[in-house]
């Protein structure tokens, strides 16, 4: 058997009719030869006997718990054995002849090992997916409530909004949603890192390509549609604590054990803050559910420490 063009891993929680979307989009492909390859992270929405009834060409992965994505998208890279290699994401759905205009950029452009789609909205508008490496001023602000406050400048380097929307640009980081790379790169730099749960192990995963020596590229010509968070919608206190352990292991390993700790006494003080707001507006009768549910969330945050993993 010839070895397959592209090989796509897409780790799946949960979200059958997502995923079988998805696997439907993807096999439209009829330019390449593709090894699909689904992990299932414990799901018991009968997304397992889904793929198995009705995409009998998939590999499946069943996994006895929710491994995350890095450690699932690392069990799929244990049986990937295509020239490229795809990190797609269940709430995608893949246009027509995306996939094939990745990988002919990717032949076309040698000195790149990183390759990121166009990503859309449901309502087909352009979805944020090109980044510059965050700085540690950054992190005060991205994503945080001081996010609305935060310098045109600090946040248009970050998102790359120097660069229109339509213009294939080298970049630093993609989003992983649906992230192209090369056999090659992988067997440079290993897999992703374990450490992340969720959340920030493509930013790990484009910086340790990038120091490597391989370009970054976010390429428009191609567009996948992603209807983003849904996996992580359903665990709403979770996300909040993965999200930021993620980021402060990110700043952890790459500028150190201060300014993680800097960044986490404000993180803590800031979940503080917006625990004692919700109580308040709670206690005076607006909107009550809302205002206790989003205490008990904040509470558990801060429960937590937000001590990111491995550290």
């Amino acid at each position: 058997m010839s070895r397959p063009d592209l090989s796509i891993i897409i780790v799946s929680w949960n979200v059958r009719e997502l995923l079988q979307n998805c696997l439907r989009s993807v096999l439209a492909e009829t330019k390449l030869a593709l090894q699909i390859i689904v992990v299932d992270s414990a799901s018991t929405d009968g997304s397992l006997e889904m793929v198995a009834e009705q995409f009998p060409q998939a590999e499946l992965v069943a996994c006895r718990e929710n491994v995350g994505f890095p450690s699932g998208n690392n069990l799929g890279l244990e049986q990937a054995n295509g020239r490229y290699i795809l990190l797609l994401n269940p709430d995608t759905i893949v246009h027509d002849g995306a996939l094939a205009k990745m990988v002919s950029y990717l032949e076309q452009h040698p000195q790149v090992g990183v390759v990121g789609p166009q990503l859309l909205n449901e309502d087909g508008s352009v979805q944020s997916s090109r980044r510059r490496f965050p700085t540690l001023r950054t992190a005060f602000f991205e994503s945080t409530w001081l996010q609305p406050y935060a310098p045109h400048s600090v946040l248009d380097d970050y998102f790359v909004r120097d660069v229109a929307d339509g213009e294939t640009a080298v970049v630093e980081w993609v989003m992983g949603a649906c992230l192209m790379t090369r056999q090659e790169v992988v067997a440079q730099v290993g897999g992703l890192d374990e450490k992340y749960f969720m959340y920030s192990e493509e930013l790990d995963y484009c910086r340790r390509i990038h120091e490597a020596g391989w370009q970054v590229v976010y390429y428009p010509q191609a567009q996948v549609t992603h209807l983003s968070g849904k996996s992580s919608e359903q665990a709403v206190t979770q996300r909040h604590i993965n999200f930021n352990r993620a980021k402060l292991r990110y700043f952890r390993k790459y500028h150190g054990r201060l300014a993680a700790g800097i960044l986490r006494l404000f993180l803590l003080k800031s979940y503080s803050w917006q625990l004692i707001l919700e109580a308040i507006k709670g206690a005076v009768g607006h909107k009550r559910p809302l205002r206790w549910q989003r205490v008990k969330a904040y509470w558990m945050v801060l429960r937590s420490g937000l001590r990111p993993a491995g550290y």
